[in-house]
């Protein structure tokens, strides 16, 4: 597989779980920034390697009146800030062309989002500019039709890419994850990430907005590690209750460390780092819901 090098960290080919998380959208520099640095101590207190994420405009919303963040220049100097400030990689999503090199300059790694997978010139673009890309695989495809994407970034001279499922449509306004998908993609022999906030969205199932089932997050991302990804993706609010975007499926940030705990355990046994008979808590009831 090929492996990905990110700052002092490795992604992929057997290398320890990575945590992708951070607010949907860029609402405020203060809110941004302090929750990029919760996701930091966290991250640093549990040992795992973790790339910080939020949206400086998020173009595919439901409805027009939908916030969409601060717009290009000012959302990348969020995150310039964030990564220059905190040393801790940054990743967002753009949608146009002409985002694509100024971003690239700034990101650590550059996202295609999941509707825009099937670009062929927009993809390659992205692949020519960004250091390390990750692709996140649209509802409308079946895993195996990755491999047209994969190739799609080779030819354009980049190695460096990540794959990320976030479910499947399944009937209107429904996700569904089929983890069968997994080792289809990881097969790609590139690194696979889990999306498992944007995974049990309910796209546009409240109207004006998407909807989502939070609770369910823990289980799909148990589900998915134990499967075997390389790292995980979340959508973290101090409240999601009052997020601007994408509230329903994001986790509450308070919430993550004891996940991403069992989330380490599951997958240091399925990487072979650890047995189950030496877990301390084997033997023990544990309490996992």
């Amino acid at each position: 597989m090929n492996q990905i090098a990110m700052n002092n960290f490795l992604i992929g080919d057997g290398a320890p779980l990575v945590l992708i998380a951070g607010p949907c959208v860029i609402e405020d520099e203060e809110k941004t920034i302090s929750i990029a640095v919760y996701l930091k101590k966290m991250a640093e207190r549990i040992k795992i390697p973790f790339i910080f994420k939020a949206s400086y405009d998020k173009a595919n919303r439901t409805s027009l009146e939908g916030y969409r963040g601060p717009g290009l220049l000012s959302g990348l100097d969020v995150l310039s800030k964030i990564r220059r400030e905190l040393q801790i990689p940054v990743l967002s999503d753009v949608h146009r062309f002409e985002e694509i090199e100024p971003a690239a300059q700034v990101l650590d790694v550059v996202q295609v989002p999941a509707f825009l997978c099937r670009q062929t010139d927009f993809v390659m673009e992205v692949a020519r500019a960004a250091r390390v890309i990750n692709i996140k695989k649209g509802q409308f495809l079946a895993p195996w039709d990755m491999a047209q994407v994969v190739e799609k970034v080779r030819k354009a001279g980049n190695r460096q890419l990540m794959l990320t499922e976030r479910g499947t449509c399944f009937g209107y306004n429904n996700l569904v994850v089929d983890f069968r998908g997994i080792p289809v993609m990881k097969a790609l022999d590139y690194p696979l990430i889990f999306d498992a906030t944007h995974s049990v969205q309910l796209p546009g199932g409240a109207g004006t907005s998407s909807g989502g089932q939070r609770d369910m997050v823990p289980y799909l991302a148990r589900a998915a590690v134990a499967v075997g990804v390389d790292g995980v993706f979340f959508e973290v609010y101090p409240d999601p209750e009052q997020a601007m975007c994408d509230g329903p499926n994001a986790l509450y940030l308070d919430s993550l460390e004891p996940l991403l705990r069992e989330l380490q355990i599951i997958d240091r046994v399925v990487k072979g780092r650890m047995s189950l008979s030496h877990d301390p808590g084997c033997g023990q009831e544990r309490q996992f819901v």
